[in-house]
């Protein structure tokens, strides 16, 4: 979420940065001026022609990047598989032999005891993570938009002031 609104935060510095490296000369005086764009061609009507220079604020020719994150979708799956097993075994054996002869007696016992214990445990853990993020050309801001239309009202056609001809 933060890397999305870092993103937002360095488009919006990309266009600034836009409008003053390629939309301004640096001026003195802490002052901008505007870069403008001479274009000269010929210009007839009829039987005369003139030559015709055109001024034109180079940020109104240019799309203004203005990127905004539409939307962000973050899908996380976590996916825990555990598996845990305990095991006791005990174990009691008892043996008794008996023998008897005239007056002797033989007695034999054997005993064991066996005590087994085993535990384990297992987890394995899986996790993914997919990020989707639209990002649309937005809007200008409305100031940005008033100013355009103001430089847009700086485009001169200049014409040059005709002497008559001599015959």
């Amino acid at each position: 979420m933060q890397a999305a609104v870092d993103a937002q935060n360095s488009a919006a510095m990309a266009q600034v940065n836009f409008i003053k490296q390629v939309g301004l000369k640096a001026g003195t005086n802490n002052s901008n001026e505007v870069n403008m764009v001479d274009f000269s061609y010929t210009h007839s009507n009829g039987q005369d022609s003139e030559n015709v220079t055109l001024k034109v604020p180079l940020l109104t020719m240019l799309s203004i990047p203005a990127l905004r994150i539409d939307e962000m979708t973050i899908d996380f799956n976590c996916k825990l598989n555990s598996v845990e097993t305990h095991e006791t075994t005990n174990t009691l054996g008892v043996t008794a032999n008996v023998n008897a002869n005239a007056w002797k007696v033989k007695f034999n016992v054997s005993a064991s005891y066996q005590y087994k214990s085993s535990d384990t445990e297992q987890v394995e853990r899986t996790y993914s993570m997919k990020i989707h993020v639209k990002v649309v050309n937005d809007e200008l801001p409305a100031g940005l938009d008033r100013l355009l239309n103001i430089l847009e009202g700086l485009i001169d056609a200049q014409i040059p002031a005709t002497t008559p001809s001599q015959s």
